[in-house]
């Protein structure tokens, strides 16, 4: 239930992510290529005759290593990412010439994620929580190793929010007055003094500060598919309304420019995809400035605003923009680097803009940190993240596969295919169902996904209706149909697999985190003789305890989170019709459940009593809790732990269950 790429940070997506980020998932939900979709089944049929690859165990897949962040150093020698290579994400440097990662941190307990080197020296931001309850601290590591905490208290989440343009101050927002409401503080990089810039009293969602650190930029959230931006300005001390409009229209800050003369916004007002907007801060002037046939996810500049880069959403995937602005004001684009097996992610310019770090993440290789110099246009491979006892060649490629659904609606999905799969080899199948309402299956490595293929299953990453990604009609197609069409678009998808010829239509499951854990169960509760397996990943089960007890920091979207999926009091019959822990009687197929226990999203409850209602049912349950994990994987051993024992629940009760003699 959180978002994974930028434009998941703005109110929109905030809110209908309620959204999965599980590494064990892994897919990232970033950048990548456009692809060519496949429409029928003859499309997506394997080779004659094929040939199943060398297997791997879950131990030598997730002895990949999992790496993001980038920060260049103040003297553009070295780069700042975090890396799980321990087992536990912990904070690392390596220089921009190559060489071994140096750590910063040596965390055995809890993850250490980047956030920046200091723009003038060695001290380094990171921020980590406490044993994934998303209660995130901002830490300073001084320049001789010692730690310490910029924004201490207890129950408290705090949130960088970038430096000031002459980088001797940068802004963070912190609930530690009202748990319900972000304040935005303003920190000395010297001295750590801070004073208090915006007091939150009206439950914005703070977006982002200008760099001359007069203007702060809000999204206010109205529904999950209609939202405003606000401008505060810190002189003045008052606010201003720029995205007035008539009926639904996601309007979202995308950010300043370096020069603090424009704020830039994301607006499908009146369309179906998100265009990219800019807003004269001194005349009051808002013109287009970027549009595409998709939604423009992102935009963001270098540090002197001579490179601007933009992401845009197509089909699952994120194509990048890079422009370079010309001395007579004009942007033109710029090659980015060709690199083999994958597709750029995840951009970071030097200070002086003559660098430019990025991540290249594929199908069959998870992502790696590159270094680009921009005036000799060489391009330097800084990891190598995947593990050296996998071969890619024994790896699939992902497709791009659309289906009508039960009212001819064309759901588009990721499919990923077992390379033994035959018409003469009928191989199971799982349907994988996003998080969010609202998230989005997209492109890229995903190790579990991988794993299950490599193991012979398909699998089918299903956008059902509500995901991002596909335009405004699209993403609120399930407002208010929560465990009915977004479901039946899962129970359709078996209709497509089955269409492919070498899919067994009896052997096929499904398996979803967060709000696909959901779906799961509502799969197996209201459709029980769909899918012959589920497998529940930290999902709901009762939407009137989840929506009752979510954390206080999402007071800002609540309502619109009622009015999207049901108020706790005014829908109370609605939702105990929706959540499957009141159907539960009616789950007869083999279920696995995942859950942290410290999760703040997915309370334990949710898992517990599902688990107990359904093994009075009679079938079997295996129920694996993790004592030191939230919503999500931040440890590789239990990430290890939970993708093995799937595959072993998948093996005993699908794999071998009406298999063909």
């Amino acid at each position: 239930m959180n978002a994974q790429h930028r434009k998941s940070a703005a109110p929109r997506a905030a809110l209908k992510q309620l959204a999965l980020c599980l590494t064990l998932a892994g897919s990232g939900l970033l950048l990548s290529a456009p692809v060519l979709a496949a429409t029928s089944a003859k499309q997506t049929s394997a080779p004659a005759a094929p040939v199943a690859p060398k297997r791997y165990t879950i131990e030598q897949f997730m002895a990949t290593t999992n790496i993001g962040g980038a920060s260049f150093s103040a003297d553009e020698k070295r780069i700042l990412f975090h890396s799980n290579k321990t087992g536990i994400f912990n904070v690392y440097s390596i220089a921009v010439s190559g060489g071994e990662p140096v750590a910063l941190t040596s965390s055995t307990k809890d993850s250490h994620y980047a956030v920046s080197y200091f723009p003038k020296d060695d001290r380094v931001l990171y921020t980590r929580d406490q044993g994934g309850n998303e209660l995130n601290h901002l830490y300073v590591r001084e320049l001789d190793g010692s730690e310490k905490d910029l924004t201490p208290g207890d129950k408290l989440k705090a949130m960088f929010m970038g430096w000031s343009g002459d980088k001797n101050s940068f802004h963070v927002a912190t609930n530690e007055r009202d748990p319900r409401f972000f304040d935005v503080y303003r920190y000395d990089a010297k001295t750590y003094a801070r004073e208090l810039v915006y007091k939150n009293e009206t439950g914005m969602n703070v977006a982002q500060v200008s760099d001359d650190g007069r203007w702060i930029a809000f999204g206010k959230t109205n529904t999950t598919a209609d939202s405003d931006v606000y401008l505060y300005d810190t002189k003045s001390k008052e606010s201003k309304h720029l995205t007035p409009h008539q009926g639904v229209a996601s309007n979202q800050p995308a950010g300043f420019d370096p020069a603090s003369k424009r704020l830039l916004l994301t607006s499908n007002d009146g369309a179906e995809f998100a265009r990219l907007m800019s807003y004269d801060l001194a005349t009051g002037k808002m013109s287009e400035l970027e549009k595409a046939d998709w939604d423009v996810a992102y935009t963001d500049f270098s540090n002197d605003g001579r490179f601007r880069v933009t992401g845009i959403n197509a089909d699952a995937s994120i194509v990048l923009k890079l422009r370079e602005l010309g001395k007579d004001g004009v942007e033109r684009d710029v090659a980015l680097p060709k690199l083999p097996g994958g597709e750029i992610r995840g951009v970071q310019f030097s200070g002086s803009s003559t660098k430019m770090a990025f991540y290249v993440n594929g199908d069959r290789s998870p992502s790696n940190l590159f270094v680009y110099d921009f005036a000799s246009k060489q391009v330097k491979q800084l990891t190598q993240s995947m593990s050296k006892e996998v071969n890619p060649e024994d790896l699939v490629d992902a497709k791009i596969v659309r289906f009508k659904s039960f009212d001819g609606l064309s759901i588009p999905s990721v499919y990923y295919q077992p390379k033994e799969a035959s018409p003469t080899n009928k191989v199971p199948a799982v349907v994988w169902v996003h998080g969010g309402p609202g998230g989005q299956t997209m492109r890229g490595y995903s190790a579990l996904m991988q794993y299950f293929a490599n193991h012979g299953y398909a699998v089918l990453g299903i956008n059902n209706r509500g995901s991002s990604g596909y335009g405004k009609s699209f993403f609120t197609a399930d407002d208010g149909k929560h465990g009915r069409e977004p479901l039946w678009d899962c129970i359709e998808a078996k209709t497509y697999l089955a269409s492919t010829g070498v899919i067994d239509p009896e052997r096929i499951g499904i398996i979803g985190g967060s709000y696909g854990g959901y779906m799961t169960l509502a799969a197996m509760a209201f459709r029980p003789e769909a899918f012959k397996v589920g497998i529940d990943i930290f999902g709901v089960s009762n939407w009137l305890r989840t929506l009752e007890s979510i954390p206080p920091y999402w007071e800002s979207f609540r309502q619109a989170l009622y009015q999207e999926i049901g108020d706790p009091v005014k829908d109370k019959d609605f939702l105990i019709a929706t959540s499957p822990l009141f159907h539960a009687k009616e789950i007869r197929k083999p279920l696995m459940v995942i859950q942290g226990a410290n999760d703040p999203r997915v309370i334990k409850p949710e898992s517990d009593e599902i688990v107990e209602a359904v093994k009075k049912n009679g079938v079997p349950v295996e129920y694996v809790v993790f004592d030191d994990e939230g919503h999500g994987f931040s440890k590789k051993k239990n990430n290890i732990e939970a993708s093995g024992r799937m595959l072993q629940f998948l093996d005993k009760h699908l794999k071998t269950a009406n298999a063909p003699k």
